[in-house]
């Protein structure tokens, strides 16, 4: 009896110890990109230009309470179910932003949720999106930033719920939820539509706030681009898929996308009129782009707010 209680206890032991050691693995930061890669240099600041438009960067970053969107100050409060997270200063400030940062500090960011200490990012940081950027983009965009005014001002810490705070479980959300590298775009032989299927899912990371989540945070694949609630919790994004805005024409999401106008002579409001700030700042082409990859995805219900 005595023995096999001894045996019992070892072997879930042994049994612990295993699992512990592959959460371990499993959870750690995986970098992609090492310190020198010579792939990464700093790139065409025109082109980072468009990159940052298109990527919504001043939607997040921009200091509060102030109307120059290229003062990148961070310390936007972000409502979600786990807290109140904050936005960082992505100015090149070398104390309080990035302007220590390298290019490949960037793309690590970016592409794989890792900051340069070798801490997960949570995913507020929508890098689920980011994920799928070219490197040329990610160097375009860290030349453009470092043209930019430095801001000393240091945000606010995040404000969530203590177990979130434990980055690592951030490596098990990743396990099951990231796919580094990938992008959703549904593809075809259109290099037009590759574009629209790069600003939507990719650099616009539409889906971040047009579909609904699960209990861990990540998207519902069935409801990619069908809406959602908002983060806040006090509204619900539409459905910009086929099913939600089919009656709309390619000339009246461009539209909407450069002035905010919709088809029925109002206007877009809430985040949406922010959006419309970094899309009036895109070339003609880019917005077509957008406009044709929408029509041309499969309609989606509404899921249930």
């Amino acid at each position: 009896m005595l023995k096999g209680t001894v045996r019992l206890f070892s072997i879930t032991i042994a049994a612990v110890v295993v699992v512990s050691s592959v959460t371990w693995l499993v959870t750690r930061p995986h970098p992609p990109f090492a310190a020198g890669d010579p792939r990464l240099t700093p790139g065409d600041v025109e082109r980072g230009r468009l990159v940052f438009a298109a990527g919504g960067c001043a939607s997040c970053h921009a200091s509060p309470g102030q109307s120059d969107r290229l003062k990148l100050g961070g310390d936007l409060a972000l409502a979600s179910p786990y807290g109140t997270f904050r936005t960082p200063n992505i100015s090149p400030d070398r104390q309080a932003g990035i302007g220590s940062w390298s290019v490949v500090d960037l793309a690590n960011a970016l592409i794989a949720g890792v900051s340069p200490e070798g801490q997960h990012y949570y995913p507020v940081f929508p890098y689920a999106s980011y994920t799928g950027m070219t490197l040329d983009d990610v160097k375009d965009l860290y030349a453009f930033l470092h043209t930019l005014e430095p801001v000393a001002d240091r945000p606010q810490p995040h404000d969530i719920n203590l177990l979130f705070r434990i980055r690592r479980f951030v490596g098990l959300w990743k396990f099951l939820f990231f796919y580094e590298g990938q992008s959703e775009g549904m593809l075809n032989v259109n290099p037009e539509h590759h574009r629209g299927a790069y600003l939507v899912e990719v650099l616009g990371h539409c889906a971040e706030c047009h579909a609904s989540r699960n209990v861990f945070g990540a998207i519902k694949p069935k409801t990619r681009l069908a809406g959602g609630v908002s983060s806040e919790g006090v509204g619900f994004n539409p459905n910009i898929t086929p099913a939600g805005i089919g009656s709309w024409s390619e000339n009246d999401i461009v539209e909407m996308l450069k002035s905010g106008k919709t088809r029925d002579h109002g206007y877009v409001g809430w985040s949406m009129a922010d959006v419309v700030k970094n899309t009036a700042e895109l070339p003609e082409e880019d917005r077509i782009a957008i406009a044709r990859y929408l029509k041309s995805l499969p309609p989606r219900p509404t899921p249930h707010p």
